[in-house]
């Protein structure tokens, strides 16, 4: 491993010093010290404010329907004296209270998923945060080796909820890859955050056309690395079944397989693609924001029976996690967050490699350093039309056969009305729609015509 790791302190390594304490003095390490100043953040944008908030804006809504009215009104007597006004004549307090209540927890003590990638970001750092603990959960977040594993234990219930990628709820509900099991994304874990990593000795092989009989990692095969892989280098004229190798490689162990020689490159999470410019052993190709941007990556969510069981408990975690992804989205809180989910209970990174990703300020490998703030962001909204996007490149590379009634599925697994309620409880302000278009690499894609969407293909395997 390289020497730029010797700051590093890792806990599990007797041959790196020891390291305590935190500028302030006040906390163990500098990632305690960056979790306490996160959680002093974190207090002014609690549950109760939402709540008071909105039992607030409701009920000027309700008085004053016409916002001129209402905004003539604020600007004659200030919010404040308003409020003490409409106090004086409605229970405000008490609808307050109401807004507060929620149901009793039906399980406190969960286990929560995750890959250690950059992309799980929110769900990570509600742990160290105290996210879940405000909702009155005992979550414990554990760390897991690959994707297949994650289906296998959300299949055997061993976890209450995960870190999915997105596109695999997807692929469990239908019965794809395994039997069905039905499956929903509650949030949108992370938007962008991934790239296109090249072995340093293909730096002369920059167009996609070069690249016949090339190797390539991805972390699982219902996965938008795989999609967008798939959908790039198609776009060149190349079949990814047939004029490259795709494989299927846990993210941790990317780096180390393109150190080896045994792949030419992938298209996976962060860190893993700024870790391999870290070490010196790759460079970005391109970042897939280049070729989507606002692409959804990972997802959180559960099955369907968790949540029918468990509807408070659900609720809770919608919560923390939705809290956690708004304090992730604020660029002000990044390089804390770097030190929060650095170390090796969570992703086991190098701070530097983190906070570059988080950032968006990288060294590039081929001699640059770019400043892309939203190289990584952490838009919640499960969009409807994603995940009609996600069907139709299952069908297009033949990973589900005959008839889909998109708009059926997306419904029933991405939770997106449940996302707008609960972001509204929590005082946010939610998204019109549900089916936005997007732009893929220049290509429209409207979510009502996916057939004449896949039609358009030069290479496809849809029938």
């Amino acid at each position: 491993m390289s020497d730029k790791t010797s700051d590093y302190f890792d806990p599990f390594d007797a041959d790196r010093p020891l390291r305590l304490g935190c500028s302030c003095g006040r906390h163990g390490s500098e990632a305690e010290h960056a979790a306490a100043t996160l959680r002093a953040r974190s207090e002014t944008a609690d549950f109760e404010t939402y709540s008071n908030e909105f039992v607030q804006a409701s009920l000027m809504k309700a008085l004053f329907p016409q916002d001129a009215m209402r905004r003539s009104f604020l600007r004659a007597v200030g919010r404040r004296t308003a409020m003490a006004a409409i106090g004086s004549v409605l229970p405000m307090a008490s609808l307050q209270a109401m807004a507060q209540e929620k149901g009793a927890l039906e399980k406190k003590d969960l286990k929560v998923g995750f890959i250690p990638i950059t992309c799980a970001t929110p769900l990570i750092m509600a742990h160290p945060l105290g996210f879940y603990e405000k909702q009155g959960l005992s979550v414990q977040v554990v760390k897991t080796a690959g994707w297949a594993l994650i289906r296998d234990k959300m299949l055997n219930k061993e976890y209450d909820a995960t870190h999915f990628l997105s596109p695999m709820p997807l692929a469990m509900s239908m019965g794809a890859g395994s039997n069905p099991v039905p499956m929903n994304v509650a949030t949108i874990q992370n938007t962008n955050g991934q790239a296109i990593t090249l072995a340093n000795k293909h730096k002369d092989k920059r167009d996609p056309k070069q690249w016949k009989g090339f190797k390539f990692a991805v972390p699982f095969e219902y996965s938008m690395h795989n999609f967008l892989l798939r959908y790039y280098v198609a776009e060149f004229g190349l079949d990814p079944d047939r004029d490259i190798q795709i494989r299927v490689v846990p993210p941790p162990e990317m780096v180390a397989n393109l150190r080896a020689g045994n792949i030419d490159g992938y298209l996976g999470p962060d860190p893993f693609n700024q870790r391999a410019v870290f070490e010196e052993v790759g460079f970005l190709h391109l970042l897939t924001k280049d070729l989507w941007d606002g692409h959804p990556c990972c997802a959180f969510g559960t099955s369907t029976e968790f949540i029918q069981k468990n509807p408070n408990t659900f609720a809770a975690l919608y919560r923390a996690v939705l809290q956690a992804a708004a304090m992730a989205r604020k660029a002000e809180n990044r390089e804390l967050i770097a030190k929060v989910i650095s170390p090796a209970a969570y992703l086991n990174q190098p701070e530097t490699v983190v906070a570059q990703v988080l950032t968006g300020r990288f060294a590039d490998g081929l001699g640059k350093v770019q400043n892309v703030p939203n190289r990584a962001d952490f838009d919640p909204i499960p969009w409807q039309s994603m995940a009609v996007w996600m069907l139709t490149q299952m069908k297009r590379w033949g990973y589900v056969k005959g008839d889909v009634n998109y708009k059926q599925i997306a419904e029933q697994v991405f939770l997106l009305t449940d996302a707008k309620k609960t972001m509204k409880d929590l005082g946010m302000t939610p998204p019109e729609g549900a089916y936005p278009k997007f732009t893929i690499m220049g290509k429209v894609f409207d979510p009502a015509k996916p057939e004449d969407y896949l039609k358009g293909f030069a290479v496809s395997r849809a029938a």
